[in-house]
């Protein structure tokens, strides 16, 4: 039996082109709505254009154009084309300019007037016009806008009233009885921090005298509907739900994601308009984190860091895109973006690793067993550990896709793939064909097995190129051997006996250089940058001690954004059973599976200190062995006089650090 899995992306301010923060959520609600396609469930993922406000005008003003003709000349040229070539298998692409929409936004307004839930007030406060929202005085950082950092203004006018107050006490009594409601968990901290105040009611309407483009009050034609207060509802009007009919059947969605940024107007805006309308709540409000440039600032275009989606999928292919956003960072944590980052990711994970297995397998079989899948013979005796791997990492996946720790599946998925890679270094199959071993047909079914399992995990993610390495395979219907896998089935006993395979080129070649495409962009961004303006003349003063005394070496920038620097949890820490100096630490980074870390700071700390602590890991230092027990990474710490002291930071696991 299929269940629901409704799944909406934010709905997209109309104005610009889309980047890459809206690339990131579309293609992870795209691979957990592809996901749950495979599973068999009954699946809807709406996305869409938040098409009115102030904002919206003037940029059309600025064009020479109506609105209405602004927000078309954009979904069409901009906004669906770029959803397209994300591979964004939407539902439905929900336009709040759609009339459908407009009903719904209209029937709401007058269900709640009646319910005397609307209210016209004279306000009198800080009016943000780059937010569209009006301050309270206590709300302004330096005076200005908190969310944009630009200037208000101080307005007085009338305006209709929302009485969201009315539903703080019931939005904090749900949001305690359902831990998984705002994830993660850090963000739902937050929202319960920000509800420790008292929650003032929301101004719903734009006096048309002021700003006229929007929906107009069905009561009031002085007055359009506020721009949040219209958006949010196209969660509920994409169902076809009106006010006092039934809660429609795709209703309550089951995943809604969102950037961090806008979280509270979803978990309390959002959340209490539900509320007041007699709908229940999402099961779970996601909110991700931001992608900023390699230095640590916010991508921008003054800043001239931003980030062509377009050249970069022009450059690598769609597919590698895809995996590089989910893969790199833990879902909910801010990640760092550079073209070097990526290639190194993608020379590792998918060259080395994924590209090479299969290519391994495919080769092997073909030169010495006629290039057909072989059937399984004697065996080597390392054949049961890869294939409770196996287990373990299909497990691993489907735990990790359900709790939306996309970043978490595929890793478990890559235990795998690295399990396979030495899996035929330790058989050495080359040894076995040369000795004419029966079991070389085991080695290199299993080999072809794990491959099999990488790419129908991998479809939801890499759809293109997950195909073309099932179809080299000539492997059966990925979904059916998913749905067999998750109901306990066999991971390794897909394959059918004597079908054909395809070797052809390398899946992923490796690129030694970024590609040309990137190559062009970096130097274009370099060209465009303006230099940064001389330094003042100022009189010389005295010699001093230069502040680089005692540190040798120095490094550039690129070199320090090499490292991978993550926040850790330590989850277990015990003694290194030879060697007295060492501990030996399970830490989680955010991955599927904590890190194994070895560590000499055994004089200064007892393990039973360590377990729950934050700490800062290198999270791309090549593993190596200590004392018998493989180190995954390094510890960051202070040593003075002999005293060592870890570096502890309040965040959680996987968040970047720079």
């Amino acid at each position: 039996m299929s269940t629901s899995f409704y799944v909406t992306t934010p709905i997209y301010y109309v104005n610009g082109r889309p980047h890459i923060g809206h690339a990131y959520t579309s293609i992870a609600a795209d691979v957990l709505a592809r996901w749950h396609r495979m599973l068999g469930d009954d699946v809807f993922l709406l996305t869409g254009t938040d098409e009115h406000g102030q904002k919206v005008l003037e940029k059309a003003q600025e064009r020479g154009m109506s609105p209405k003709a602004h927000a078309d000349d954009m979904v069409q040229t901009s906004w669906k084309p770029v959803m397209d070539r994300l591979g964004v298998t939407y539902d439905r692409f929900l336009r709040t300019t759609d009339a459908d929409h407009i009903e719904t936004v209209q029937a709401a307004l007058s269900w709640l007037k009646e319910r005397e839930l609307l209210y016209r007030a004279t306000y009198e406060g800080w009016y943000s016009p780059s937010a569209e929202r009006f301050w309270t005085e206590k709300d302004l950082v330096d005076g200005r806008c908190p969310d944009t950092g630009q200037p208000v203004q101080k307005v007085q006018e009338s305006n209709w009233f929302f009485r969201m107050g009315n539903f703080q006490d019931a939005l904090v009594d749900h949001i305690e009885r359902h831990p998984t409601f705002i994830q993660p968990d850090n963000r739902r901290n937050e929202v319960l921090g920000f509800l420790r105040k008292p929650l003032e009611d929301l101004c719903i309407s734009r006096p048309t005298s002021r700003m006229g483009w929007g929906i107009p009050l069905p009561f009031d034609g002085d007055y359009v509907t506020y721009v949040w207060f219209d958006a949010l509802l196209n969660y509920v009007s994409a169902t076809g739900w009106r006010p006092g009919g039934p809660v429609p059947a795709r209703w309550p969605a089951q995943l809604q994601l969102v950037g961090k940024d806008i979280l509270t107007t979803h978990a309390v805006y959002w959340s209490t308009m539900l509320m007041a309308l007699e709908l229940p709540l999402p099961d779970t409000l996601f909110a991700h984190g931001w992608w900023v440039a390699a230095d640590g600032r916010k991508m921008s275009k003054s800043l001239g860091n931003t980030l062509d989606v377009d050249r970069l999928i022009e450059a690598w292919g769609l597919d590698p895109v895809r995996f590089f956003l989910l893969r790199e960072i833990a879902f909910g944590a801010d990640g760092a973006f550079s073209h070097e980052g990526f290639q190194t990711r993608y020379n590792a994970d998918l060259a080395n690793d994924l590209g090479n297995l299969l290519h391994r397998g495919l080769s092997m079989t073909g030169n010495w067993l006629g290039g057909t899948v072989p059937a399984f013979g004697p065996g080597t005796g390392f054949e049961e550990g890869v294939a409770a791997t196996a287990r373990a990492a299909v497990d691993g996946y489907v735990d990790a896709m359900a709790r939306t720790d996309l970043q978490g599946a595929i890793e478990s998925l890559w235990t795998l793939v690295r399990a396979g890679n030495k899996y035929v270094d330790d058989t050495k199959p080359w040894a076995l064909n040369k000795a004419g071993d029966p079991a070389l047909a085991t080695v290199l079914r299993t080999t072809l097995e794990i491959s099999h399992v990488a790419g129908a995990l991998l479809l939801p993610v890499m759809p293109t190129k997950a195909a073309e390495l099932l179809e080299r395979l000539n492997a059966p219907d990925a979904t059916s051997s998913v749905r067999a896998w998750r109901q306990g089935a066999a991971p390794l006993q897909a394959l059918n006996t004597g079908a054909p395979l395809t070797v052809g080129d390398p899946l992923f070649p490796r690129h030694k250089d970024l590609p040309p495409a990137i190559a062009e962009l970096l130097a274009s961004i370099a060209a465009e940058t303006p230099p940064a303006p001389p330094p003042e003349k100022k009189k010389p003063a005295a010699p001093k001690k230069p502040v680089t005394a005692g540190i040798a070496d120095l490094i550039t920038f690129e070199d320090f954004a090499k490292l991978a620097l993550r926040v850790g949890r330590v989850v277990e820490a015990r003694k290194h059973a030879s060697a007295d100096r060492l501990l030996v630490l399970q830490v989680d980074i955010g991955e599927a599976q904590p890190r194994q870390i070895v560590a000499g700071i055994a004089a200064h700390y007892a393990p039973e200190s360590l377990v729950d602590r934050s700490i800062v890991v290198v999270a791309n230092l090549a593993p190596t062995e200590l004392r018998g027990e493989i180190s995954q990474g390094m510890l960051l710490a202070a040593n003075q006089d002999a005293i060592v002291r870890l570096v502890e930071v309040d965040a959680p696991p996987g968040t970047v650090v720079r």
